[in-house]
Order: C-alpha cells, then sequence, then structure tokens
C-alpha cells in the first residue's frame, strides 16, 4: 500500500465514528492550540522568507516549498497575538484550506491526538463574537483551543461572495423564496458565506453551529408533526464541527425514517478524492469543496428546479 493510499485508509476509520484527529501546536507562552491534521500537508522548520510589497503584517513572506510559492501566515498575529519572536526557531506548518495552500507560522508543534467530536464544544460565550476560535477541548486537565482558520484566512485571501449573473434568473427568484435551507458550520465567516450566497438565490436560510444542533432542529420539525422534506429543500453542512461532524450528522439523518428523505450537500474546506468517496460511504447526495459562490448556487438552483419538473400525464 502506497503512503496516500494508507493515509486515506487512516481517515476512512475515523468517519462513522464522530472523531477527529487534531495537531496540537503552541504560538506564544504555554497555551495549546489546535488544528485538524487532515488539512495539514507538512511541518518543517521554517525557511527562507522573501518580504512581498502590499501584504498585511500578518503575513510575514513567501517561501517556496516543494517548487510552489505559499504564502506564510505569523498565526499569533492572526488572532491578536504577539509575532514569533525567532522565524530562525520557529515552525511552519504548511496546510491546504478552501483550495489554497499556506503556511502558519508557530512556535512549537507539540503532538497529534485522537479525539471525539463529543469532547469538543463550542467556545464559551464569553470569549465574545471576534474571538478566532470554532472550538475547545480538554485533554489531560489542559485546555485546547481550536482556531477558527477560514476567518483567519478570509483576512489574506478573500474569496468572492457574489454570484455571478445569470446563475439564477428571475424566473427561478419568483418561486426560491418558498424554500428552505439549513445550513451548518461551526465557523461563523464560513457559514455567513455561505448565507450570503444563498440570500442572492432568495431562499430563506436557518444558520446552525454544529451537527449535533441541526440534528435536534430537524427532530424538532418531525415531532411538531411536519414532513421535513416538505420543509427543508436541503441542507448544506460543514464537517468538522464540535459535538457532532458532518459526517456523523449524515449518518443519523439517513437512519432516521423521519429525516432520510433529506438532501445533504456536505461543503467543507477538506477537498480532495476522500471526502468524495466518504460522500458516498455514508449516504450524502453531493459534495462541494469550499468556496466558489456560483458553484454553491447552481446546487441549489438545481435542487429548485428537480422540484419544479412536471411529471408527465
Amino acid at each position: 500500500m502506497n503512503e496516500q493510499a494508507g493515509r486515506l485508509a487512516e481517515r476512512a476509520q475515523l468517519v462513522g465514528g464522530n472523531r477527529m484527529e487534531l495537531l496540537l501546536f503552541h504560538l506564544r507562552g504555554r497555551q495549546s492550540y489546535g488544528i485538524n491534521v487532515f488539512k495539514v500537508k507538512e511541518i518543517l522548520p521554517c525557511p527562507q522568507l522573501t518580504n512581498l510589497p502590499h501584504h498585511g503584517a500578518i503575513v510575514r513572506g513567501v517561501a517556496s516549498i516543494r517548487g510552489q510559492t505559499i504564502s506564510v501566515i505569523d498565526l499569533g498575529m492572526a488572532i491578536g497575538l504577539p509575532p514569533v519572536k525567532s522565524l530562525n526557531d520557529s515552525v511552519v506548518i504548511v496546510t491546504e484550506y478552501n483550495r489554497v495552500t499556506q503556511g502558519f507560522l508557530v512556535s512549537k508543534v507539540d503532538k497529534i491526538v485522537n479525539l471525539n467530536w463529543k469532547d469538543v464544544h463550542p467556545p464559551p460565550k464569553a470569549t465574545g463574537k471576534d474571538n478566532y476560535l470554532t472550538a475547545v477541548t480538554e485533554l489531560n486537565g489542559t485546555m485546547i483551543e481550536i482556531i477558527d482558520v477560514e476567518k483567519v484566512i478570509s483576512k489574506v485571501h478573500p474569496v468572492n461572495e457574489r454570484v455571478s449573473k445569470g446563475v439564477v434568473d428571475d424566473t427561478l427568484k419568483l418561486i426560491s423564496s418558498k424554500y428552505h435551507v439549513v445550513v451548518v458550520d461551526d465557523s461563523g465567516v464560513a457559514r455567513n458565506q455561505v448565507i450570503r450566497c444563498l440570500d442572492e438565490v432568495g431562499v430563506q436560510t436557518t444558520g446552525l453551529t454544529n451537527g449535533l444542533e441541526a440534528l435536534r432542529y430537524l427532530r424538532s420539525i418531525a415531532d411538531s408533526g411536519k414532513e421535513v422534506d416538505d420543509e427543508v429543500l436541503m441542507i448544506i453542512s460543514d464537517i468538522e464541527m464540535p459535538e457532532m461532524d458532518g459526517y456523523t450528522l449524515t449518518t443519523e439523518i439517513r437512519s432516521d425514517p423521519d429525516l432520510s428523505r433529506i438532501q445533504i450537500l456536505l461543503h467543507t474546506s477538506l477537498s480532495g478524492i476522500f471526502n468524495e468517496a466518504m460522500v458516498k460511504k455514508v449516504g450524502a447526495n453531493d459534495f462541494l469543496a469550499k468556496y466558489d459562490a456560483d458553484e454553491l448556487a447552481r446546487k441549489v438552483v438545481s435542487r429548485i428546479n428537480s422540484l419544479q419538473q412536471v411529471e408527465p400525464a
């Protein structure tokens, strides 16, 4: 088995078990932070950086890594901390998010831990809306803060959130307002990007922060006596979320007779063939890598059009 196949096999074992692997690291001081291992391509000592004009202060420079030029972001500065003390003693975590490869400059990488998403929780409300966390967890008495990387990246590589002219025609807009889409994402930035896109399609939206919250919401509709697939056009869900991930949410929906017919689009910054395979394994209808407003809008338009087709007499 080659290295890539082995890695995919390891990742597949976590799917359905509501588990994840977290890479722990430090920025300044003893506080531990984490990001999902699946998004990490490699870890290396800070290479030589080339400064470029017109970049924000949090981009410490660009580096050539394996023939690819990538931005290196000082992750501490990006979340409001002082910069790393010394580039020579720092580490770069090379990651891929939202179809873009970038490096995160950190002081030290610690270890990889395997966790259950049930043990990962939304950040305390006391942290406020402007924090850079999507979740927190505790390991051996130590609090681990999981960074909202999509929020960080949006400062460096802002995405186009507008839907191009012609993707949604005027006829569809006349009927789209009667449809309701549930958006599930723990990142406030990512969730709002999707909702703004759907606003242009014209559908109603409900935004939720994790799979467990979404499952409870859907079951509350069913418990009220309504047909959930009549009330909800589709669910657009992230995969990585505290409490319950998108794979487990999909599995739970498919195993519930009152919910099983709901259309599910998994929408994630984790791109690649792995996720396409997992869509089939857990029973989702489709997969889309973040973030392309036109592609997302077309998925919703296609779903509406499928319901509008007149059956032959």
